[in-house]
């Protein structure tokens, strides 16, 4: 298939990969942004409803490689299609589960489903638009997370008051079910052959740039997903907030998020040019954020919220740099999906990690000591990647 050429086919194009983007994200991160409610209303502790989310994390991480080969020789279109009706059928399963072992269950199989979007739509974003247009539309998909993030946050607890937490999954469900109907009637068919003239096959060797590389992404995934889960069960512990009023508290970090998104994309295209350089500023930024966080703990709700939304602000960036950006520069090779795959996989492995290692921290040694951790994982996060940026340069980009 041919490049896509006119403005109009571009923006079409990406609206819809947005939009589906979007409702991927209504149909994962429901469970996590109202887990607070959950324990309330269920009597199940929150370490064990953590398991779920712990579980998804680690299924939907392990299947992006999965996704990641297959988007790079068979249909992406597919692929998606599998992924959007598999989640449809999980997101109407978990509020009829009747322990949470089933829940465990049915949310590890919705993020295996779940990781059956995002390598395929960077697949078809690279045979079909320029790398300029690459560059846009990857940042414009991107959005779609936190637009999706944002109407979660909105409606769940709206959806709360007028019924039950369990509505909130079916609502969802009801997104999916409109998705797929639009994603096939719409999306166009890539096929192997569009792949075009390759180099030789090349591969994401386990170089020590390419394992600090890893390593970043793995620590930006612990910040991102970990505070952005655990954030409303931290307002509202600290600050003596109601669930409803925690949970609305979320909007904000996806809003950030967005502004982060376009801040990265112009600093990445126009200033700063090199993928490392401008993650290492933005783990920068965040690892500032989380020493305020943790110096003026306790002290003002707004304070809190503002600087938990920079933080997870910035790990967007630098997601947008390491596992969106990045994989461009392996599209000579023809296996951008596979690399985009590996890569997204490792902030699952992050956000696997904080989010059943934030409730455990978070109960024992309460959030002062785990606004800490949050903070060395950004300083670490700053040193790997701003240590590794000439190199990137060098072998990359020269």
């Amino acid at each position: 298939m041919s490049k896509l050429c006119t403005k109009q086919q571009v923006d079409l194009f990406t609206i819809l990969l947005s939009c589906t983007y979007m409702v991927s994200y209504i149909t994962r991160t429901n469970f996590g942004a109202i887990i607070s409610e959950v324990v309330s209303a269920t009597g199940i502790s929150r370490d064990l409803l953590s398991i779920a989310l712990v579980g998804s994390f680690i299924t939907y991480g392990s299947g992006q490689v999965v996704s990641g080969i297959l988007g790079d020789h068979i249909s992406p279109k597919r692929l998606v299609s599998l992924g959007l009706v598999i989640t449809i059928l999980m997101n109407i399963s978990l509020p009829l589960c009747t322990s949470y072992l089933l829940m465990i269950l049915v949310w590890c199989i919705n993020g295996f489903a779940q990781s059956f979007m995002w390598p395929p739509l960077v697949r078809m974003m690279s045979a079909m638009l320029s790398e300029e247009d690459y560059k846009q539309a990857t940042t414009r998909v991107s959005w779609g997370s936190s637009v999706g993030t944002i109407l979660v946050y909105l409606v769940a607890p709206w959806i709360i008051s007028i019924a039950s937490w369990k509505w909130v999954f079916m609502a969802s469900a009801c997104a999916g079910i409109c998705m797929l109907v639009i994603w096939n009637q719409y999306a166009e068919e890539i096929s192997i052959s569009s792949r075009g003239n390759q180099k030789s096959k090349g591969s994401l060797s386990l170089s020590p740039l390419m394992i600090s590389i890893m390593l970043a992404i793995i620590l930006q995934g612990m910040l991102r997903d970990g505070v952005t889960t655990w954030m409303p069960s931290y307002i509202a512990e600290t600050y003596h907030l109601s669930n409803s009023t925690s949970i609305l508290t979320g909007v904000v970090l996806p809003l950030f998020s967005i502004l982060c998104f376009s801040l990265a994309t112009k600093l990445y295209t126009h200033v700063l040019r090199n993928p490392l350089v401008c993650a290492g500023t933005f783990f920068l930024v965040g690892t500032l954020s989380s020493i305020t966080l943790y110096s003026f703990n306790d002290q003002s709700a707004v304070l809190s919220v503002i600087c938990s939304a920079v933080l997870t602000g910035c790990m967007q960036g630098v997601n947008l740099m390491l596992v969106c950006m990045l994989p461009a520069y392996f599209s000579k090779y023809g296996n951008v999906g596979t690399v985009s795959g590996v890569l997204n996989s490792c902030t699952y492995v992050g956000s696997a990690v904080s989010t059943y290692g934030i409730a455990v921290i978070s109960q024992s040694l309460g959030w002062h000591s785990t606004i800490f951790v949050w903070f060395m994982i950004a300083l670490l996060g700053t040193i790997l990647c701003l240590g590794s940026a000439k190199q990137w340069y060098q072998q990359y980009m020269e």
